[in-house]
């Protein structure tokens, strides 16, 4: 079981907490991450997109002119992708993009992408996140005790409205309640910082 300091929002260190083997201690498995990542990208595409091909656009199709004595090219309509106001080639329809990743997959990618986390001393453990003011400058004196290099995700049990206004507009920081933790949000920011209640809440559900 690995042993990690326990930090309050100024960088002090307040104590320490043993974690369990079972959520960060897992084996890294970089294909189903990857597998998982791919997944969560292709849900959140809204796949509605369309354009009209030439069997769809609005008009006739009644000849532009003779086939022949113009000196142009020959034309059966004004339909085609040549023309302006005329059909898409290979036009783009509405699709379902998404795919499907049994319940434990997503459970062990997320174990695992917390377990490379803590090996490669990215996650930092704080005894509580907590911005009552509700103002982002309280949020960047606590980014700035730290000195975070790159984007920084904090996972709460319980985040407050004020915890995660304050930290709205703060364009590296990324706040989430550990109920909603995904595979995608650990491996797409560089740090990690949980609160001890979500620790908690992570060990239960393993």
């Amino acid at each position: 079981m690995a042993k990690v300091k326990v930090y309050n929002m100024k960088a002090e260190e307040v104590g320490s907490m043993t974690l369990k083997d079972e959520v960060f201690g897992a084996e890294y498995n970089e294909p189903l991450i990857h597998e998982v990542v791919v997944a969560y990208n292709a849900n959140q595409r809204q796949g509605n997109k369309s354009t009209l091909t030439r069997s769809e656009v609005r008009g006739h199709s009644a000849k532009p002119y003779r086939q022949k004595g113009t000196g142009r090219a020959r034309q059966g309509s004004t339909k085609g992708p040549q023309f302006k106001g005329g059909g898409v080639v290979f036009a783009p329809k509405p699709r379902d993009f998404s795919k499907k990743v049994n319940k434990v997959a997503k459970h062990t990618a997320l174990l695992s992408a917390l377990s490379a986390k803590l090996a490669q001393k990215e996650l930092y453990v704080l005894d509580k996140f907590e911005v009552k003011s509700g103002k982002t400058k309280d949020v960047q004196k606590f980014l700035d005790a730290f000195k975070f290099d790159g984007t920084v995700l904090v996972v709460g049990a319980n985040n407050t409205d004020e915890s995660v206004r304050a930290g709205r507009n703060i364009p590296n920081l990324s706040t989430v309640n550990v109920e909603l933790l995904n595979t995608y949000e650990v491996v797409s920011n560089k740090v990690v910082v949980l609160t001890q209640e979500a620790v908690k809440f992570l060990e239960e559900e393993a």
